[in-house]
């Protein structure tokens, strides 16, 4: 409804954003290039930051960015099933069919990377997403897991994804094996004032705005009651499109924003 009465081409805000549409903000720039580098260095990187900070879309930018002919990448959100469950997944990301013994297990995935690594010149991704949930035991296995030749030679990429209590967890003495490994680290912080007016302005014009739907005074409400993350900026501005819409009002003042947070509880 509210695309009509804006005149919009398309929904503003969505989750399914082309990479080469993202707003570079400062935040995505930099974890981009963080795992740049890793790609380069190979070896282990951490990426955390708070729910709706742009984690899980950095990652897709990235996976998207890597060349499939040379890059096998194995993306695997934690979930509440078990430890085996987890390198059973890992084994299938491989292609090889999961073993029982856990000992096994480990032999397989680190021959299925070694084959993938030299055999067919492919290096493999593992992108471990919502990593602060995972049992100290398997943390403490992935140090084991993901150590080739005596710590001489790193044949893939690991990236472990998480909430921001992942890192305290890692800087307790029992994960030293694992944290001593990581050659990547990035937070991601929350935009700006100026990045949150840039941010809606540039996913506006993307969705075809010709002019100015949202006053300052409206951005700057936008700005202090999401605090700059970016998930919330995208909920906040829609619910604003939606009020104003049905308000019959052309252009987004703070009265709307105002009553789109008390909706949707912000």
């Amino acid at each position: 409804m509210y695309k009509t009465f804006y005149s919009l081409a398309k929904t503003p805000f969505t989750k399914d954003m082309k990479q080469a549409e993202a707003y570079r903000s400062t935040s995505y720039q930099e974890a981009l290039n963080g795992l740049n580098y890793l790609q380069t260095s190979k070896g282990i990187g951490l990426i955390i930051g708070d729910p709706g900070a742009g984690k899980t879309f950095t990652l897709r930018s990235f996976k998207d960015s890597l060349n499939p002919s040379l890059y096998h990448v194995v993306y695997f959100p934690l979930s509440t099933g078990g430890v085996m469950d987890f390198y059973r997944g890992l084994a299938y990301g491989l292609g090889e069919e999961p073993k029982f013994r856990k000992v096994d297990l480990f032999r397989q995935i680190q021959q299925g990377i070694e084959r993938m690594d030299q055999g067919r010149k492919v290096t493999p991704v593992f992108i471990l997403d919502e990593m602060h949930m995972a049992k100290d035991a398997f943390l403490q296995d992935l140090a084991i897991l993901f150590n080739f030749q005596m710590d001489s030679s790193n044949p893939f990429i690991l990236v472990l994804a998480g909430l921001p209590h992942l890192k305290t967890r890692l800087n307790l003495n029992h994960h030293r094996p694992l944290t001593q490994r990581i050659i990547m680290r990035y937070q991601f912080q929350p935009l700006k004032k100026d990045d949150v007016f840039a941010y809606i302005d540039h996913h506006m014009k993307l969705a075809g705005a010709n002019m100015p739907i949202f006053t300052e005074p409206a951005l700057e409400a936008i700005a202090l009651r999401t605090q700059g993350w970016p998930r919330v900026i995208d909920t906040l501005t829609t619910n604003c499109l939606l009020f104003g819409a049905q308000l019959k009002k052309e252009q987004i003042d703070e009265e709307i924003v105002r009553m789109a947070a008390e909706d949707g509880g912000l």
